[in-house]
Parts: C-alpha cells; sequence; structure tokens
C-alpha cells in the first residue's frame, strides 16, 4: 500500500499528516508513506526528523495586501504555482499512490488537484472549524473531505462526501498521568497549576497579560505558573516582570520557558489553561479535559482561530477572550473567579472532555480504507 500525504506551513496542518501516518503504520507495517511539501518550509525539518519519505514541491504563499513587495511576491507565487503541477506529475507517476492525502497548507492545493486531474483516490482534512480557502477551493477536486468538527461543513460546498472525524491528538497527550507529571515537575500537590502560553513564536499580548497576572499571583505562593514565552517573549517578559517590580528569585513554582517541549507532561498537570485557539491545540484540551481560557489570535486567516473557539465557548467548555478585549486586569479577574469556583474549573474541562475524538487517528484510517 502507498499513501502519499501533502501538508506544510504550520505544525497545525503537518502533526495531523504525521499522526494519520503513524496509524497507517501501525496497521500495515510494510506500507510505503511518502510526503510532498516545501523544502524550505517546517515540513521539510519535521518530516525528514520522524523519518519519512519526502519529494520537495517549492510553493509560496500568497500575501492579502496591495504593497509593491507583497506584488512582487504574489507574482513569483503565482509563477511557483503554475510550474508546481509538472513537479507534482512527475511524483505522482514516480510514487503511483493508492490515495492521496492532504491536510492544509499551500502546497495540498496542487498536489491535490493534480492527482484528482490524473485520476488518482483523493481526500483532505480539514483541523478548523472555519475551512481555509486551500479546502474550499479543493472542494471541487476532492472525492472527500474529513472535517475536524461538524460545524466547518456549512461554510462548504455540496458535492464531495464529508465525514467528521475529529483532529489527530498525540498518544502521548491522551495517557499522561496527572500525578506522576505534577511529581517529575516538582509540583506542590497543594498548588494549582496553571498553563500558559501563546504559540511557538510566542504573542506580545498575552506576555503582557501574563505579566501583570505573575505580579497579581507570585507573592501567595498558592499557583504553580509554568508560561512559554515564545521566541519573541524571550527578552520581553523579564522587561514586563521588571518593571512591575516582581522578582522571582527563589520562587521555584513560577516556570517560564521559551517553548514548551514537553506538553504532554504540562498539561496533564495543569488545572487551568490559558492560550490560543490553534485547532490541535484545542483537539488536544479536550482530549486531556482541561478548563481554559482561549485567547484567539485575530492575525490568522479568515479569523478562524475564533470559530475554532466558539465551538469550545458555546459548549460550556471554555471561557473565550477576543485580543481586542485582552487586559491584564480581565485575566486576574478570569482566574480569580475560577480559584474561587473549583465547581466551575471542573465544569469546564468536563464539558471539554465531552467534546473530544481520541480515536481521529483511527477513524481517517477507516476512511481511508473505505475508499481504498
Amino acid at each position: 500500500m502507498k499513501i502519499l500525504f501533502a501538508c506544510g506551513g504550520t505544525a497545525g496542518h503537518i502533526n495531523p499528516a504525521l499522526a494519520t501516518a503513524a496509524v497507517v503504520r501501525k496497521h500495515h507495517p510494510d506500507a510505503q508513506i511518502r510526503f510532498v511539501g516545501n523544502p524550505n518550509g517546517m515540513e521539510g525539518r519535521l518530516i525528514k526528523k520522524a523519518g519519512y519519505d519526502f519529494s520537495p514541491v517549492v510553493i509560496k504563499g500568497f500575501y492579502r495586501s496591495l504593497s509593491p513587495k507583497a506584488c512582487a511576491h504574489n507574482l513569483s507565487a503565482v509563477s511557483r504555482m503554475l510550474r508546481a503541477g509538472g513537479a507534482v506529475k512527475r511524483v505522482l507517476r514516480e510514487f503511483e499512490p493508492d490515495i492521496v492525502m492532504g491536510t492544509g497548507g499551500y502546497v495540498s492545493g496542487p498536489v491535490l488537484r493534480t492527482a484528482h486531474k490524473e485520476g488518482y483516490k483523493t481526500l483532505t482534512h480539514e483541523q478548523n472549524a472555519f475551512p481555509g480557502v486551500t479546502t474550499k477551493l479543493l472542494s471541487k477536486y476532492v472525492d472527500k473531505i474529513l472535517l475536524a468538527v461538524p460545524e466547518a461543513q456549512k461554510y462548504l460546498a455540496g458535492g464531495p462526501q464529508y465525514a467528521v472525524v475529529g483532529n489527530p491528538v498525540r498518544e502521548e497527550i491522551l495517557f499522561a498521568d496527572r500525578e506522576e507529571s505534577r511529581r517529575a515537575l516538582g509540583i506542590d500537590p497543594k498548588r494549582t497549576v496553571l498553563l500558559t502560553f501563546g504559540g511557538s513564536l510566542g504573542a506580545q499580548r498575552i506576555n503582557e497579560a501574563v505579566a501583570d497576572l505573575i505580579a497579581w499571583h507570585y507573592r501567595s505562593g498558592k499557583i504553580h505558573h509554568i508560561h512559554a514565552t515564545g521566541q519573541y517573549g524571550v527578552e520581553l517578559l523579564p522587561r514586563l516582570l521588571r518593571e512591575r517590580g516582581v522578582d522571582l528569585g527563589g520562587c521555584d513554582y513560577v516556570d517560564i520557558r521559551e517553548y514548551i517541549d514537553d506538553m504532554p507532561r504540562c498539561l496533564a498537570a495543569s488545572d487551568i489553561v490559558l492560550c490560543r485557539s490553534g485547532a490541535v491545540t484545542l483537539s488536544e484540551l479536550e482530549a486531556a479535559g482541561r478548563a481554559s481560557i482561549l485567547i484567539p489570535s485575530p492575525n490568522v486567516a479568515e479569523n478562524h482561530q475564533y470559530h475554532n473557539a466558539m465551538v469550545l465557548g458555546n459548549a460550556g467548555a471554555a471561557i473565550v477572550v477576543e485580543e481586542k478585549d485582552l487586559t491584564g486586569e480581565r485575566i486576574i479577574a478570569l482566574v480569580s473567579e475560577l480559584l474561587e469556583d473549583p465547581a466551575k474549573v471542573h465544569g469546564l474541562a468536563k464539558n471539554a472532555r465531552k467534546l473530544a475524538i481520541v480515536d481521529a487517528g483511527e477513524r481517517i484510517y477507516r476512511e481511508m480504507m473505505a475508499m481504498l
């Protein structure tokens, strides 16, 4: 069996493909699996690290601006897009896959469109509650669209078949033990654990609000706070804390890092999570059953993080705060309210767990097998 995956751009597109590939390998150890993506993108690094074959197809995204620089970039992107078809055909004819699956990113478009025209079986997976441009365009060129949440279908045209499968979640998230994780992190059992982050690059507004939050709680010693500043917050957050008169010397219950590379353990140990609302992050919150305060990024295509967050917000599984309304005072008030009302924290966590689809990888695998 041969499976060709197309994905790229962000971890939110790449990780679901890697998780699905792992499920295929579990059922078919001899399966031939190959990925197509931009060699200069994140996929070029993550896929090779995971040990899968990789075929490069150079593609560029489009800038949503009419500035001279953006126009020049977009002309180059069109040129790359037109040339991508030939490169994809060569990959298809060399590999001859039984099925071609896309999980998003600009590279998915030309790969799936070309595969469809060449007569290969195709399907695509949409992680977000509000489908991206690539998925909308591909609705004419794929045999089936797999959705993470049912809310996404109302934004897509009729024609292809649909199936709700969820987002694949890492097994480490599903099986991480709360007490073991707390012991490993050296957390006092009496403390409430607050986990906050704004993505790998960081988010200035979240770092600013978190600085106020730390200044509010660090002297009390009641909260064990794990925060990831992101790349752009490494120097920013310490400066913000100094401006607020915060001295964390000898304070082992405020854990500030650039990046959380042990997310399954930190998530298992947490009581309350404050973060962005990327699709995979929310699926992990649901699978872990965690109460959350969600701050959707306004700087993403078609404001899709807001739509993602509102799936949980409308289900009583999270508190949603738009970035335009984000202040330190607002976050302090919300965290204080949750600390004083354990029943509300439990209710948010319970409702999040109800939304979880913990066998998404297996569901996608079954859809593949049915198609074959």
